[in-house]
């Protein structure tokens, strides 16, 4: 599921920023993924084209990297914590909230209405915020069913919905 269409302008004025360089594609992927979030197909496509590369070598690039990621994204990217000191205190239940909340079920990448991501992690480094969760860059703690239901709410609220 695509929600975004790709901007070729922008994708040109990245080309032209780096000279239409193929040494400098790390960068100009960089740039498209700062804009979309992740890498469009379509931008890949193009960008291949205007450098006189193989779509297959770009892809090659971003899936070696871990910092390229190929998925959309929701317009917020929720992190749950995964670690063990979250799991003591029961990060299960507000995560299985979340999911509940957003719609989605942890197969899911990206919400139907495009607003959210949710990303499993390892360890998020709070361990006394724990259970813990990030939203974009900001930090949620000590979260319960009933908070994350509160901020899922607010965040729609926030757009509109």
């Amino acid at each position: 599921m695509t929600l975004i269409s790709v901007d070729y302008r922008f994708i040109d004025s990245v080309l032209d920023k780096y000279g239409r360089s193929r040494e400098k594609v790390i960068p100009m992927m960089q740039d498209i993924q700062a804009e979309y979030k992740f890498l469009p197909k379509d931008a890949l496509s193009y960008v291949a084209r205007a450098l006189s590369m193989t779509a297959s070598a770009l892809y090659g690039v971003a899936s070696f990297y871990e910092g390229f990621t190929m998925n959309e994204k929701g317009k917020y990217v929720i992190k749950i914590c995964n670690g063990t000191a979250c799991h003591v205190r029961k990060a299960d239940e507000f995560q299985e909230a979340l999911y509940v909340a957003t719609g989605m079920s942890p197969e899911d990448n990206i919400s139907k209405d495009g607003l959210f991501t949710i990303q499993r992690v390892s360890c998020l480094g709070a361990c006394s915020l724990a259970p813990v969760c990030v939203v974009n860059d900001e930090v949620y703690p000590k979260m319960t069913p009933e908070k994350i239901n509160r901020l899922i709410i607010d965040l729609r609220e926030a757009e509109g919905l």
